[in-house]
């Protein structure tokens, strides 16, 4: 019986407590977070929480001018896992893009992935999403054939992904 009360109370080998622990910090810095982002967002972003639950948020990046992702309003979901931010947020784009970086809305972004630092913030996240727009990295692709066009034949690449930013990103 004492050892059922000690699990209930949190204490049981440290498991539960531990998880509170790292909770309760993932949750103030996304908070935190949250309140910086609605004070001050980046240039050409938004964000915000998704249904009020502070561990899922919404995102829109205007695309950015002179690029040709430019007219463009891009959605993309945020997930923070519950040991943020000693780990990524998963970050994908709702929006269609044509880009040799971005695959079904997965993004291949060094600072996502292996480059993780807990001293990253989701608006550094999202400006590296707005850079990577403006340019890619074909030596890095997602999509090889798009990295390909882009290197080979650019007119035809540019001319693409202006055709899908109109059809798929269009402010209306």
């Amino acid at each position: 019986m004492d050892m059922i009360s000690t699990a209930e109370e949190g204490n049981f080998n440290g498991n539960v407590s531990g998880n509170q622990k790292i909770l309760r910090t993932s949750s103030k810095r996304i908070q935190k977070e949250l309140d910086e982002i609605t004070r001050d967002p980046p240039a050409n972003c938004s964000a915000g929480l998704k249904e009020d639950n502070l561990y899922e948020w919404e995102s829109t990046i205007m695309g950015p001018s002179e690029s040709v992702y430019e007219g463009g309003m891009f959605c993309l979901d945020i997930h923070f896992p519950k040991d943020y931010p000693f780990k990524p947020p998963k970050v994908k784009f709702r929006t269609p893009v044509y880009h040799c970086n971005i695959n079904l809305g997965h993004i291949c972004l060094d600072i996502l992935k292996e480059n993780w630092s807990p001293a990253l913030t989701i608006t550094k996240v999202l400006l590296s999403i707005s850079s990577l727009l403006t340019d890619c990295n074909p030596d890095d692709p997602l999509v090889g054939s798009i990295a390909k066009q882009y290197v080979l034949n650019r007119e035809e690449h540019d001319k693409t992904a202006r055709l899908w930013t109109k059809r798929y990103a269009k402010l209306e």
